[in-house]
């Protein structure tokens, strides 16, 4: 018999809106929003679900320290919203990037209220240090995970790395400008299909990010971790973790750490994974399991009422 994984997205993946029907619709997603809106005492909710004035909308969503308690928020208001319609069980969970703590809260190993504020904490530490130390990211299309580590290698001065192993062939580095810049003309000149600058506010999963570790440490100690009810795929390792201090230590690892998405899938297909659901804003990671695993994995996308309608019906 086959084993679900549930899956969680990350920065990129938010939008105006979201989150506003399951608000109107769904008692157990009103109640976590609200919880939400209370513990950050700010209205997350209006960044979420927008004023009407889409440009100021988008670019209030775009902050790294709204986005990613948004983020956290939606996804498990989906899962609330989900849990209150039907029996929801999942074998192996993981999340991309700031969808790892997402993961974690999802498979009880963090409380909601905790891991909001960590997540809050985390999006304005990063955002702080883009800030003091800036940098970029750009996306790498159409090359082999060991010929972009190359390029990268290649370059002789400044900083740039792999920050997110996305899927075979599409790999995003991240470092400061001018390294950056190196190691796309490095990558265009040995072969990638295309090199896309991405626009970020910061040099995330890099060194970088250094100026937000101590911070970060300081945040993560300051919360309880517990045992998750099932296996989490860390993005530092690809590998499953149910052990509180280890998944703690790889949460502070991953701020300055590549993201090895497509390792994760493939470890969770290896382990028996046969059906993937993507809980949370958007489709990005249904898009990356194909990518990954084949047009013929089992992929599913869950992010609104209607999505919830159409999952619970098929039951």
């Amino acid at each position: 018999m086959g084993h679900t994984a549930f899956l969680f997205p990350g920065q990129g993946s938010q939008y105006v809106g979201m989150g506003q029907d399951l608000f109107e619709g769904h008692a157990a997603a009103r109640r976590l929003i609200e919880e939400a809106d209370a513990v950050l005492g700010f209205p997350l909710s209006e960044r979420m679900f927008g004023s009407g004035d889409s440009d100021a909308d988008a670019e209030a969503l775009k902050q790294t320290d709204v986005t990613q308690p948004a983020l956290f928020v939606h996804s498990l208001a989906v899962l609330a919203a989900l849990r209150e319609e039907a029996d929801v069980s999942f074998d192996m969970v993981a999340g991309h990037s700031l969808g790892e703590y997402t993961a974690l809260a999802a498979s009880g190993a963090l409380g909601f209220a905790d891991g909001l504020r960590l997540v809050r904490e985390r999006g304005r530490l990063m955002a702080e240090a883009g800030t003091l130390q800036p940098g970029a990211m750009a996306a790498i299309i159409g090359m082999e995970d060991a010929d972009v580590e190359a390029a990268c290698a290649a370059v002789e001065t400044g900083i740039v790395q792999p920050a997110n192993y996305n899927s075979p062939g599409q790999i995003v580095i991240s470092g400061d400008q001018a390294a950056v810049d190196a190691a796309m003309a490095i990558a265009s000149e040995r072969g990638a299909r295309r090199v896309i600058p991405l626009p970020v506010s910061g040099a995330f999963h890099s060194p970088l990010m250094e100026h937000a570790r101590a911070g970060l440490a300081d945040a993560l100690e300051s919360v309880d971790l517990v045992r998750p009810s099932c296996p989490v795929y860390l993005n530092v390792t690809a590998a499953p973790e149910t052990d509180p201090a280890a998944i703690r230590s790889r949460l502070l690892e991953q701020l300055l750490s590549p993201v090895k998405w497509s390792q994760i899938l493939a470890a969770m297909a290896a382990d028996g994974a046969d059906q993937f659901v993507e809980v949370g804003a958007g489709k990005v990671l249904s898009g990356l399991v194909k990518r990954t695993l084949g047009r013929d994995a089992e992929t599913l996308a869950i992010g609104t009422t209607q999505d919830i309608s159409s999952y619970t019906s098929d039951e």
